[in-house]
């Protein structure tokens, strides 16, 4: 069922910060040292989660996550215990009828050595990814350059993980911008669609939901999307993992995107081909929980 949306703009709670052995900071204070890696080298991890009703929601599928991106990158994390404290000591208080971006990071540390840095935040989701729920979005393809394979064929290479590192993914955004689309899907150089630089793609085809896989080809295999894909027959749907051409996007029933904060949002104009809305989306919606204004 999908809750309820009550804000008011007056009593909207501020955005908070709390790190890891210091507890609850002043959103204005200090965290990062200057010669944290996580800065000068973009070498660090992070999760977001959606918290609804003032709980994390995935949060232990976050977690694993984010331990076997940790053992991919040979970054040692503080014990699942103390994350979960932490995630506790920033939500605690929060108004039950706000939905928030929890956010978990953990860099690597000083550059000269010590311990990871690990920190947490909360802000109300923004308004934009809200409207983006009801509203649908634009998406233009954009080529990676790469096979659909290469990644998971080097082996030095760790893949599917979400690192700090977003200069790729903010500069696939900035080209949105410029392109006057909301938001874009990779494109492998032998022609199939990946995902995009925030979300993973789900389509529906007859009566099953597909997905990318992420074992196959190194894109982050996505909290929602296999939540999603995992309770399909609750919907009288079936539910697969397939590479997919951008072609077979267009010819298919209907394409989301899928992300932790921004839940399902339906595609309705791929590669400036205007789609009809998918009859189908308010029930997907439903079921994933997320609130609609």
């Amino acid at each position: 069922m999908v809750m309820p949306s009550v804000r008011n703009p007056a009593t909207a709670p501020t955005a908070r910060i709390a790190v890891l052995g210091r507890g609850a900071v002043p959103a204005g204070e200090p965290v990062l040292r200057g010669d944290d890696l996580g800065v000068l080298r973009g070498d660090g991890l992070f999760e977001t989660m959606h918290l609804r009703d003032g709980r994390p929601w995935l949060r232990d599928e976050h977690l694993a996550r984010l331990a076997a991106a940790a053992a991919a990158v040979e970054l040692t994390l503080p014990p699942t215990d103390a994350l979960v404290e932490l995630l506790d000591v920033v939500r605690a208080g929060w108004p039950a009828a706000v939905e928030g971006a929890l956010r978990l990071v953990c860099t690597r540390g000083p550059e000269a050595g010590g311990p990871p840095t690990v920190y947490a935040t909360l802000a109300e989701v923004p308004a934009s990814s809200r409207a983006a729920r009801r509203n649908g979005i634009s998406v233009a393809t954009l080529p990676l350059g790469v096979p659909a394979a290469a990644r998971t064929g080097l082996d030095w290479l760790p893949a599917g993980i979400k690192s700090t590192s977003y200069a790729v993914n903010t500069a696939a955004r900035r080209w949105a911008g410029r392109a006057g689309v909301d938001d874009v899907l990779w494109v492998s150089s032998d022609g199939y669609a990946l995902e995009g630089p925030t979300a993973n793609v789900v389509w529906l085809t007859g009566d099953t939901l597909c997905t990318v896989p992420a074992a196959s080809t190194g894109i982050l295999p996505g909290t929602t999307a296999a939540w999603l894909l995992g309770h399909a027959g609750e919907l009288g749907l079936g539910a697969a993992e397939r590479l997919v051409t951008p072609a077979e996007l267009h010819a298919a029933d209907a394409v989301w995107f899928t992300s932790s904060v921004r839940g399902l949002i339906e595609v309705h104009t791929l590669d400036a081909v205007p789609r009809n809305r998918c009859p189908r989306t308010p029930a997907i919606q439903s079921l994933l929980g997320f609130p609609l204004d």
